[in-house]
């Protein structure tokens, strides 16, 4: 699942009254962390009673799930007045991604069918936020493209009006690309864990 906080976009502008390129510059910078909770317990029932108790606690479902994926945007922009005209002069938006996962502490104890499972899990898991990130950091770089092709204005409030706007759509479309994943993923969960031990086992017994 996905946790998603300060998606309020913090682009912070600053009216730049000098002659400036026309051509607005843009850069997008993405910084990625992890973070590992520990699990304990030594059957599979404790392992799902742990994630339950100890998983990170999403705002948007009101529920702990087995990993999440903190997500911030942020940035600066500047805008340039020229010739009764207001354009963007620079522009550097970014994204802070942070994943949490689980750590099974027993996992160097566990038998051979339990070890088997929890590493199916833990790696879907950690593919599944892996994936949450690489969403935002596609629609970082949207909204960096979005905000270098609006066109110059007869003023800068206009201009950050504009700004305004199209931040809000790339978040708005960003949150729908998420709820969309973690619906195909969550629907897909049984079938997909199955054939993924089937695999792995296949592996294991050549």
């Amino acid at each position: 699942m996905t946790r998603v906080s300060g998606l309020a976009a913090s682009i912070t502008a600053a009216a730049l009254l000098a002659v400036m390129s026309s051509v607005a510059s843009a850069e997008m910078i993405s910084q990625k962390t992890i973070r590992y909770f520990q699990i304990g317990g030594r059957t599979a029932e404790d392992l799902d009673r742990e994630l339950e108790r100890n998983g990170p606690y999403t705002k948007s479902t009101g529920s702990r799930h087995p990993g999440a994926t903190e997500i911030k945007f942020g940035g600066e922009l500047t805008y340039v007045e020229r010739n009764g005209r207001c354009s963007i002069g620079s522009i550097k938006v970014t994204l802070s991604t942070r994943i949490i996962l689980p750590s099974w502490k027993n996992r160097r104890k566990a038998d051979r069918e339990l070890g088997l499972i929890w590493d199916t899990l833990s790696r879907d898991i950690k593919r599944h936020e892996e994936r949450h990130a690489e969403i935002a950091r596609q629609h970082a770089k949207k909204l960096e493209s979005v905000l270098k092709r609006l066109r110059p204005q007869r003023n800068c409030d206009i201009l950050q009006d504009k700004v305004a706007e199209a931040t809000a759509k790339s978040i708005e479309a960003h949150d729908s690309d998420q709820i969309r994943f973690d619906r195909v993923e969550s629907a897909n969960f049984e079938n997909r864990m199955l054939r993924l031990l089937q695999y792995r086992l296949s592996r294991q017994s050549r």
